[in-house]
């Protein structure tokens, strides 16, 4: 795997997400980590799993760079496998934590609210989905998910306003169960797994599965009408245009 490494240790498969500096997500790292989580999902001898990145950065969300380059097949095929891995995270039926190793906007949200625990990183780092500022139209099953956590009321207006968190904000909003030193995020993390993995797998699984069941359903809805939809304003030359001055900033800002 080219945007992904992993170990396995005491029956847990630890994937850090591994590309770049910022860990910006394109359609190869999607697809990676998508077929990785069904693998372990299949794989009878790891018996859960912890997301992690790099200090800094859990993940910096899309990598619109290289997004904005892709043509009409390209953006289509990367939305479609992006919202089939927000799928797989949430139908995943073992014991899956998040350790939040720093920034996490967007993508990289939307990720660690498919987990079960998440476990932040203390520090001066954001978190939330603040799509709409750039000119994404944010999908129904990611609403779901983030409101499944943040509550309806909560989540539609921290959706609608782009807001991004700060760690101690976002715990205080239940978007994050626990903050940590970075030296010992990792070691909570693996500690919370190892409490859930001490139950039956069997009843564990199941009951979250139960307790998923809406969420679920949400999630695995068909939704080509609004990829159609947010296909269309990703071309329109309003995203266009913010887009263009994301990029650029990004791009100066690397620069320096």
């Amino acid at each position: 795997m080219n945007t992904l490494s992993v170990t396995i240790r005491e029956k847990v498969a630890i994937i850090a997400l591994n590309r770049g500096k910022s860990n910006a997500m394109n359609a190869e790292l999607v697809k990676e980590l998508k077929s990785l989580i069904k693998n372990i999902e299949q794989d009878d001898q790891i018996l859960g799993a912890i997301l992690t990145g790099k200090e800094g950065f859990f993940t910096a969300g899309l990598d619109l760079i290289e997004l904005y380059a892709y043509d009409e097949n390209q953006i289509k095929s990367f939305w479609v496998d992006f919202l089939d891995l927000v799928k797989t995270l949430t139908l995943f039926k073992k014991p899956l934590v998040a350790a939040i190793s720093g920034h996490s906007p967007a993508g990289g949200c939307v990720m660690a609210l498919c987990c079960d625990y998440r476990v932040m990183a203390e520090g001066k780092y954001i978190i939330g989905l603040n799509e709409v500022p750039v000119g994404i139209i944010v999908p129904d099953s990611i609403f779901h998910l983030y409101a499944f956590w943040l509550g309806q009321a909560k989540a539609y207006q921290s959706l609608l306003e782009g807001k991004l968190f700060s760690v101690d904000e976002a715990k205080q909003i239940g978007l994050l169960d626990a903050t940590s030193d970075i030296s010992s995020l990792m070691s909570h993390a693996q500690k919370k797994i190892q409490s859930y993995l001490q139950y039956d797998a069997t009843t564990w699984q199941q009951s979250k599965l139960n307790l998923r069941k809406e969420l679920i359903a949400k999630v695995s809805a068909d939704q080509t009408s609004t990829l159609d939809i947010m296909l269309k304003q990703w071309w329109a030359p309003s995203t266009r245009s913010i887009l263009k001055t994301i990029i650029e900033n990004l791009k100066g800002g690397s620069e320096k």
